[in-house]
Formats: C-alpha cells, sequence, structure tokens
C-alpha cells in the first residue's frame, strides 16, 4: 500500500470563470511548481482520474435538471432557453457565472475527488490529495459560490453507498461547507464540521452554532464560527479543542477534509487575521486524528484562497508534506526558519505583484496587531462551549 497519492488531472485547470476572477487555476499551476521546486513531488506519486461514467458520479448528489442545464451552458453558444434558466439554477452571478467548457471542467474535478476516496477506501493508499477539488459551496439544484458540482458532497456519497463507512467531514476554509453540510444534514453517518469567519459578516452567512442537523441527523453537524480579526492562538485553540473530540465521539472510518486558506490575514475576501502557521498545524492535527481513529484513511482537497501568490502555494503544499511526512515539516515542528526553494523565488519574483516570502512561515512581525485580542479570544471560546456542550 502508498502512503500518499497526489491525484491530479490537467483538465481541472480548465475550470475558469474569467482571467479577472479570484477563483484561478493559477493557483494550482504555482503549488504544483513549488512542490516540484522542493523536491516534495515525484512522478510516481501522481495519479489521474477517469473520467468515464462521470455524470453516475454527479448524480449521486446532483439533480438531473440541474447537471442538464450545466451541460447546455457549458456550449460556446448556450441556446437561449438555457441562458434564461441560467439563475433559477445560480449561474449567472458575478460570483459564479456559466463560461464555455463549464460541465467537463467541473465534472473532472468532481472525478478526482471520487478517485482520492477510492484509492483510500480500496486500501491503494493510507492518504490521497486531490488539491484542485473542495468545491463546497454547490447544492443538489443550483452552483453557488465559485462552485458548480459538489466534488465533496459526491466524493463523501460514493463512500458510503459503495463502501458503508461514517464519514467526518472536516472544512477549514474560511467560508461556511454550506454545500457539503446541507446535503448530509439529515445523515447520521456523515458528521459535518465546519470552523469559518462567523456568517454574521461573510458569505455564505450560515454555519451558526445551532445548526446541529435534523431528524436522525441531529448531533451529527457541527460548526465553529469565528470571530472577525481572530489570530492564529485563538484560531488553533477552537480547532483543536473542537475537532478532536468530535473526532472522538463520532469514531469516523475515513476523514475527508477540505483545505481553503482564506483565513490568512493576506486573503482580500474575508476578515479574519492568521498566518501561515494555522496551515501547517491544521493538517498536521488531522493527520494525528486520522492514524488516531480510521487507521490513517485521510482524504484531503483544496478549496479557497485568494492571495494567490503569498498564501495559497504555500498552505497547499503544506498539506502534501504532512501527509507525506516531508523532513521540512519536522524542521518547521523544531521552529527553523526554512526558506522557499529559490528557483521558485527566481521564476516568480517578478510576476507577482507583492514581494514573494523567502520562508514556509510568515515573519509575524510583519503583520499588524489586533487592538481587541482578548475580547475576541473570549467571544470564540465562548462560541465553542456552546457548539460542543453535548459531547
Amino acid at each position: 500500500m502508498t502512503n500518499a497519492i497526489f491525484v491530479h488531472h490537467s483538465d481541472s485547470t480548465r475550470y475558469q470563470f474569467g482571467e479577472q476572477h479570484p477563483f484561478s487555476p493559477f493557483r494550482i499551476a504555482l503549488t504544483l511548481d513549488l512542490l516540484h521546486a522542493a523536491g516534495a513531488l515525484q512522478p510516481d506519486q501522481m495519479n489521474s482520474p477517469s473520467t468515464m461514467a462521470v455524470e453516475e458520479l454527479l448524480a449521486l448528489v446532483h439533480r438531473a435538471d440541474y447537471i442538464n442545464t450545466v451541460k447546455q451552458l457549458s456550449l460556446e453558444s448556450p441556446a437561449q432557453e438555457a441562458a434564461a434558466a441560467a439563475g433559477k439554477y445560480g449561474l449567472d452571478t458575478e460570483d459564479t457565472p456559466f463560461f464555455p467548457g463549464m460541465h467537463n471542467a467541473a465534472a473532472t474535478i468532481t472525478a478526482g475527488s471520487v478517485h482520492a476516496a477510492e484509492l483510500v477506501m480500496s486500501g491503494q493508499a493510507v492518504h490521497a490529495y486531490h488539491m484542485a477539488g473542495g468545491l463546497h459551496h454547490a447544492f443538489p439544484y443550483r452552483g453557488a459560490g465559485f462552485c458548480v458540482y459538489n466534488d465533496a458532497a459526491v466524493a463523501i456519497q460514493y463512500i458510503r453507498q459503495n463502501y458503508g463507512a461514517r464519514v467526518l467531514y472536516i472544512d477549514t476554509d474560511v467560508h461556511h461547507g454550506d454545500g457539503v453540510q446541507w446535503s448530509f444534514y439529515h445523515d447520521p453517518d456523515v458528521c459535518t464540521y465546519s470552523i469559518h469567519e462567523t456568517g454574521k459578516f461573510l458569505f455564505p452567512g450560515t454555519g451558526f452554532v445551532h445548526e446541529k442537523g435534523a431528524d436522525t441527523g441531529y448531533g451529527a453537524c457541527y460548526n465553529i464560527p469565528m470571530e472577525p480579526y481572530t489570530e492564529d492562538d485563538s484560531w488553533l485553540e477552537c480547532f483543536r479543542s473542537s475537532v478532536t473530540k468530535i473526532a472522538e465521539a463520532f469514531k469516523p472510518d475515513i476523514i475527508v477534509s477540505q483545505h481553503g486558506c482564506d483565513a490568512h490575514a493576506y486573503d482580500p475576501l474575508s476578515h479574519i487575521h492568521c498566518s501561515m502557521r494555522i496551515y501547517q498545524e491544521m493538517p498536521m492535527i488531522i493527520h494525528e486524528l486520522a492514524h488516531k481513529h480510521t487507521e490513517g484513511r485521510w482524504v484531503a482537497l483544496g478549496g479557497g484562497g485568494y492571495d494567490w501568490w503569498r498564501v495559497v502555494p504555500r498552505a497547499w503544499s503544506l498539506v502534501w508534506l504532512t501527509m507525506t511526512d516531508h523532513p521540512i515539516v519536522d524542521r518547521l515542528i523544531r521552529h527553523e526558519d526554512v526558506p522557499l526553494p529559490q528557483a521558485w523565488l527566481d521564476k516568480w519574483s517578478a510576476s507577482s505583484p507583492d514581494p514573494l516570502p523567502a520562508s514556509w512561515l510568515d515573519d509575524r512581525s510583519q503583520l499588524l496587531p489586533i487592538p481587541r485580542r482578548a475580547e475576541i479570544e473570549s467571544k470564540n471560546r465562548q462560541t465553542v462551549a456552546i457548539a460542543i456542550q453535548d459531547l
């Protein structure tokens, strides 16, 4: 059995709403290049999914009329009737506009996440990472928040249908993982966990502590909404204290995690004030939980992250470095200042609109201090206490 497999298909980079849209596949190219420059990703560690029968996979979560509309809107010149229906399905907004080739690109991403799940559940790998995945805002009947098909929900449903396994879904994106939560809100065998900036101020406006599941699924849904301008210590304290208790109580057979990296202070679409430290430590915590509760079975997906240059490549790389027990991670644990590969910096520095960081982790002194720290930390602790009071 292989320890970890990196799942990637070149067609996933065609998932692009436009050159000026913040959800850019360029993030993937930058991250792959960083991993190669660090000597951390070898050809024999990579695996490409088949896209055969992908519509059968999509139908595990998405309605037939929605899939058909996505396909029609993916044509170079969609029929007038299809274009008129785009609004009904959430595909006419500035965030999530339809584009040529949309169905094939989004379906390829979904196939990649299902392939990662199959590699782990079939015993071919202990861990699998599909960096292009993590489109957690799509619903069975509509797209939203840059997401057309919900690859995470499809992969989870695939696991449930084919293996009957109990799935713990951990979402660390700064935006609430609403599409996944609502897809399994009534399912007691899928526990959804999301830590995010509170929906009082940030899209999608959901993910409050009272959202606990419904019917037999009540108690298998947990939300940890953080206050704006939360910093590293409070975010990590809340994450570790809650997710470890939830994993212990739920007893999953596999963990599926989403690693949006938009809670960083540099991210332009949120109000959280964390550094790269949380993107070093959260994968480590999830890795520990997998080996403690699921015999190591762990599927990781990408997600949001809109500072393409300074944040995303490092954060997404750290997931893979953690999965593979790379020596860089050991050095970071020892608090060494580990420089980024000079070849990567030389290649991209002239293109970046901001100076690229020299090291894997941030110099926190370069981030502006937050004056309400004690008040924010206290409020976050109260939120966690309420969220997990039944455990």
